[in-house]
């Protein structure tokens, strides 16, 4: 079975993030077919990028720096949870993304976005970045306009359980490649 981390990208005072994290994580725990956890970047207080060394090397300096990649490494898949803050996904996620390189490495990845219009341009600038490091993003996704983040109606379970059918059968496959 795989491990699925689920990212929550924000880390603002007050965020719904958690609140759509917990809901993806509920929906996803019970179909049984992958290990799923929250991974909250508010957990790991990473600075803006504080190595000297380039993350590619994978000689990290700090303690916050080799706990996130302990953490982020144990992963095979991963769904990102994240706002759309003018246009694009949260600097506090980049960064967290930055710190690491081959952590990423050969791994899938989903995106369910949240904001005006769903956080769809935060979801398209997230995958440009996530393609940079060796991610592999599945085709469908999750838009959840901000009047549905409460409550999301059932199209959206039914969207994200198909999101999730392609995240593990994608997690899965790329594992072998690492393995």
């Amino acid at each position: 079975m795989i491990k699925v981390g689920i990212v929550i990208g924000s880390t603002r005072p007050g965020r719904t993030g958690e609140t759509v994290a917990r809901w993806i994580h509920d929906l996803a725990v019970k179909r049984g077919d992958a290990e799923y956890e929250l991974v909250d970047l508010k957990d790991f207080a990473l600075p803006h990028l504080d190595e000297e060394l380039p993350a590619a090397l994978g000689q990290y300096a700090n303690r916050h720096t080799k706990a996130w990649s302990d953490r982020i490494g144990e992963f095979d898949a991963y769904v990102f949870v994240t706002p759309e803050y003018n246009h694009s996904f949260p600097g506090a996620l980049k960064d967290a993304i930055d710190f690491l390189f081959a952590e990423w490495h050969d791994k899938a990845a989903a995106v369910v976005g949240y904001g005006v219009n769903g956080g769809v341009r935060a979801a398209e600038h997230l995958r440009q970045v996530l393609g940079m490091v060796k991610v592999a993003d599945v085709q469908l996704s999750v838009a959840l306009p901000l009047e549905e983040v409460a409550a999301p109606a059932e199209k959206y379970a039914q969207q994200a359980g198909q999101m999730l059918d392609q995240l593990v059968s994608w997690g899965a496959a790329l594992r072998t490649i690492r393995v």
